[in-house]
Protein backbone atom coordinates (compact mmCIF):
# COMPACT_ATOMS: atom_id res chain seq x y z
CA UNK A 1 0.00 0.00 0.00
CA UNK A 2 2.97 2.44 1.10
CA UNK A 3 4.69 2.03 -2.39
CA UNK A 4 1.57 2.59 -4.46
CA UNK A 5 1.18 5.60 -2.37
CA UNK A 6 4.65 6.84 -3.08
CA UNK A 7 4.19 6.05 -6.92
CA UNK A 8 1.08 8.00 -7.28
CA UNK A 9 3.08 10.97 -5.30
CA UNK A 10 5.54 10.39 -7.81
CA UNK A 11 2.95 10.76 -11.17
CA UNK A 12 1.47 13.73 -9.22
CA UNK A 13 4.84 16.00 -8.65
CA UNK A 14 5.43 15.18 -12.49
CA UNK A 15 2.15 16.49 -13.62
CA UNK A 16 2.78 19.39 -11.77
CA UNK A 17 6.09 19.84 -13.02
CA UNK A 18 4.96 19.64 -16.34
CA UNK A 19 2.06 22.74 -15.66
CA UNK A 20 4.62 24.73 -14.09
CA UNK A 21 6.89 24.32 -17.60
CA UNK A 22 4.22 24.88 -19.91
CA UNK A 23 3.23 27.85 -17.88
CA UNK A 24 6.54 29.39 -17.75
CA UNK A 25 7.18 29.13 -21.48
CA UNK A 26 4.13 31.90 -21.85
CA UNK A 27 5.29 33.93 -19.20
CA UNK A 28 7.47 37.44 -20.17
CA UNK A 29 4.99 38.73 -22.99
CA UNK A 30 3.01 37.23 -25.68
CA UNK A 31 6.20 35.55 -27.63
CA UNK A 32 4.61 33.36 -30.62
CA UNK A 33 5.74 29.94 -30.46
CA UNK A 34 3.86 27.71 -32.95
CA UNK A 35 5.45 24.85 -33.15
CA UNK A 36 9.30 24.24 -33.00
CA UNK A 37 9.51 26.17 -35.95
CA UNK A 38 9.21 29.59 -34.26
CA UNK A 39 11.65 31.60 -32.70
CA UNK A 40 11.08 32.10 -28.75
CA UNK A 41 11.44 36.39 -28.45
CA UNK A 42 11.60 38.02 -25.52
CA UNK A 43 13.04 41.01 -23.58
CA UNK A 44 12.80 44.38 -22.01
CA UNK A 45 12.35 48.30 -21.65
CA UNK A 46 15.24 49.93 -19.99
CA UNK A 47 16.46 53.78 -19.14
CA UNK A 48 20.03 53.86 -21.76
CA UNK A 49 22.33 56.79 -19.71
CA UNK A 50 25.41 55.22 -20.26
CA UNK A 51 27.88 52.27 -18.86
CA UNK A 52 28.29 53.89 -15.37
CA UNK A 53 26.04 55.73 -14.35
CA UNK A 54 23.29 54.76 -11.84
CA UNK A 55 19.70 54.05 -13.20
CA UNK A 56 21.25 53.08 -16.78
CA UNK A 57 19.64 50.13 -18.04
CA UNK A 58 17.20 49.85 -15.25
CA UNK A 59 13.79 48.57 -16.12
CA UNK A 60 10.70 50.94 -17.05
CA UNK A 61 7.98 51.22 -18.90
CA UNK A 62 7.34 55.17 -18.51
CA UNK A 63 10.12 57.43 -20.27
CA UNK A 64 9.76 61.32 -20.61
CA UNK A 65 10.83 63.41 -23.61
CA UNK A 66 14.66 63.52 -24.14
CA UNK A 67 14.92 60.11 -22.50
CA UNK A 68 16.85 57.04 -24.04
CA UNK A 69 14.61 54.02 -24.42
CA UNK A 70 16.73 50.99 -24.51
CA UNK A 71 15.44 47.91 -25.84
CA UNK A 72 17.01 44.35 -25.15
CA UNK A 73 15.97 41.16 -26.39
CA UNK A 74 16.77 37.87 -27.01
CA UNK A 75 15.73 34.83 -29.69
CA UNK A 76 15.93 31.38 -28.81
CA UNK A 77 15.85 28.40 -30.98
CA UNK A 78 13.35 26.04 -28.97
CA UNK A 79 14.96 22.98 -30.06
CA UNK A 80 18.13 23.98 -29.49
CA UNK A 81 17.58 26.41 -25.93
CA UNK A 82 20.54 28.59 -27.81
CA UNK A 83 20.55 31.99 -29.61
CA UNK A 84 22.15 32.09 -32.80
CA UNK A 85 24.43 35.30 -33.13
CA UNK A 86 23.47 36.12 -36.88
CA UNK A 87 19.98 36.30 -35.99
CA UNK A 88 18.69 39.68 -37.23
CA UNK A 89 15.89 41.43 -34.69
CA UNK A 90 14.03 44.67 -35.46
CA UNK A 91 11.87 46.89 -33.08
CA UNK A 92 8.69 47.82 -34.66
CA UNK A 93 7.56 51.50 -33.21
CA UNK A 94 4.61 53.26 -33.94
CA UNK A 95 5.06 56.80 -33.16
CA UNK A 96 3.31 59.80 -34.07
CA UNK A 97 1.05 57.49 -37.11
CA UNK A 98 4.13 56.21 -38.34
CA UNK A 99 6.12 52.53 -38.13
CA UNK A 100 9.64 53.39 -37.13
CA UNK A 101 12.29 50.52 -37.78
CA UNK A 102 14.92 50.14 -35.52
CA UNK A 103 17.25 47.28 -36.18
CA UNK A 104 18.92 45.88 -33.45
CA UNK A 105 22.81 45.05 -32.89
CA UNK A 106 23.98 41.50 -30.97
CA UNK A 107 25.39 43.12 -27.48
CA UNK A 108 28.14 40.07 -26.82
CA UNK A 109 31.24 40.95 -27.07
CA UNK A 110 34.92 38.82 -26.06
CA UNK A 111 35.31 41.28 -23.16
CA UNK A 112 31.11 40.43 -22.39
CA UNK A 113 30.08 36.91 -23.09
CA UNK A 114 27.21 36.95 -20.68
CA UNK A 115 25.22 39.86 -22.53
CA UNK A 116 24.01 37.13 -25.08
CA UNK A 117 21.03 39.62 -26.35
CA UNK A 118 20.65 42.16 -29.00
CA UNK A 119 20.16 46.18 -28.58
CA UNK A 120 18.60 49.08 -30.08
CA UNK A 121 17.75 52.76 -28.63
CA UNK A 122 15.40 55.12 -29.43
CA UNK A 123 15.67 58.40 -28.67
CA UNK A 124 12.20 59.92 -27.34
CA UNK A 125 11.85 63.17 -29.30
CA UNK A 126 11.65 66.39 -26.92
CA UNK A 127 8.21 67.38 -28.67
CA UNK A 128 6.94 63.89 -28.14
CA UNK A 129 3.20 63.81 -26.67
CA UNK A 130 2.26 61.48 -23.80
CA UNK A 131 0.94 58.51 -24.25
CA UNK A 132 1.14 54.70 -24.67
CA UNK A 133 3.52 53.95 -27.76
CA UNK A 134 3.19 50.67 -29.16
CA UNK A 135 5.97 48.46 -30.64
CA UNK A 136 7.00 44.93 -31.32
CA UNK A 137 9.97 43.09 -32.43
CA UNK A 138 10.13 40.69 -34.68
CA UNK A 139 13.25 37.89 -35.26
CA UNK A 140 14.38 36.19 -38.27
CA UNK A 141 17.57 33.51 -37.99
CA UNK A 142 19.56 32.61 -41.17
CA UNK A 143 17.91 29.00 -41.19
CA UNK A 144 14.70 31.11 -42.04
CA UNK A 145 12.85 30.83 -38.28
CA UNK A 146 10.89 33.75 -37.02
CA UNK A 147 9.70 34.57 -34.22
CA UNK A 148 7.81 37.94 -32.33
CA UNK A 149 7.31 39.62 -29.40
CA UNK A 150 4.64 41.85 -28.67
CA UNK A 151 4.05 43.08 -24.70
CA UNK A 152 0.71 42.50 -22.72
CA UNK A 153 -2.18 44.04 -24.11
CA UNK A 154 -2.48 46.29 -20.60
CA UNK A 155 -2.48 49.82 -20.71
CA UNK A 156 -0.40 50.27 -17.41
CA UNK A 157 2.13 48.15 -18.58
CA UNK A 158 2.77 49.36 -21.81
CA UNK A 159 5.64 51.48 -23.16
CA UNK A 160 4.55 55.08 -22.23
CA UNK A 161 5.52 58.84 -22.48
CA UNK A 162 4.85 60.94 -19.46
CA UNK A 163 5.35 64.29 -18.60
CA UNK A 164 6.14 62.87 -15.04
CA UNK A 165 7.25 59.41 -13.64
CA UNK A 166 4.88 57.84 -11.74
CA UNK A 167 6.37 57.13 -8.18
CA UNK A 168 6.04 53.94 -7.04
CA UNK A 169 5.23 53.07 -3.37
CA UNK A 170 3.92 50.27 -1.47
CA UNK A 171 1.39 50.29 1.34
CA UNK A 172 3.21 49.28 4.49
CA UNK A 173 2.84 45.76 5.19
CA UNK A 174 -0.22 44.54 7.39
CA UNK A 175 0.17 43.74 10.83
CA UNK A 176 0.03 39.49 11.89
CA UNK A 177 -3.69 38.20 12.43
CA UNK A 178 -4.63 41.74 10.71
CA UNK A 179 -5.07 40.82 7.24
Amino acid sequence: MTTHKNSWSKYLAFALLLCVVVAAGSINGQSQTAGNNRLIVYGDTVFFIGPGIPGSCSHSSQFKPGDNIGFRMTAVNPETGKRDRMTQLVVHLTYAGKTIDLPMRDRETDRQPERQFWIAKWPVPADAATGIVRYTVTARDPQGRTGEYKPFDVNESQLTIVSERTQITQPPPTPPGRG
